[in-house]
């Protein structure tokens, strides 16, 4: 496992398209499945990483929180299956299930989502405005599977709320810390 930061992409920059499936329901997920959106949550995680395994119940919860508001949400896995077979589409679809994920739950095979958004790490998060210019990217919160802080979500909730509420996110933002994404080698 190599520790590996967010590539913290500068703010304002707008959210590339992606056309992906969703791991339960098969149906393609793109930027305009969130048309109707004020704001979007891009995460990129993974079923394996155990910095993610530490905030899973917080994804959990911000999904059930953010439910009916006007933030949609997605989690896409651009891991190397073949490699690591825990972040398999099955595997993703059965964590899904298991957590009870209200938002798409996306594999991106080619790894061309993950590489268009410069995302780095597991977990990876990306917020948007309503003209999908990104607002934030960076860390959950403070906390760290060995570190003894609790998760509570507080920098990625700030900044959704603010986003939500037409406030400016605040520009100090630090850089969420995780495994580093499972790269195909390339021939």
């Amino acid at each position: 496992m190599a520790l590996t930061a967010s590539t913290m992409v500068p703010l304002g920059t707008q959210a590339p398209d992606f056309h992906l499936p969703d791991v339960v329901t098969n149906q393609t997920i793109s930027l305009s499945t969130f048309a109707d959106k004020k704001a979007l949550l891009i995460m990129f995680i993974c079923r394996h990483c155990p910095f993610v395994k530490h905030i899973q119940g917080e994804l959990t919860q911000i999904g059930q929180d953010y439910l009916h508001s006007d933030l949609g949400i997605v989690a896409i896995s651009a891991n190397d299956a073949e490699n690591y077979p825990d972040d398999a589409p099955d595997s993703l679809k059965a964590l899904a299930l298991e957590l009870g994920w209200q938002f798409p739950f996306c594999y991106d095979e080619t790894q061309e989502t993950a590489k268009a958004y410069t995302a780095a790490c597991t977990p990876d998060f990306f917020v948007f405005d309503s003209n999908l210019h990104l607002a934030y990217r960076g860390q959950l919160d403070d906390s760290r599977p060995s570190n003894g802080k609790p998760v509570t979500g507080a920098d990625l909730r700030a900044a959704i709320d603010a986003v939500l509420a037409d406030e400016p996110v605040s520009s100090e933002q630090k850089p969420s810390v995780g495994c580093n994404i499972k790269w195909k080698s390339t021939p």
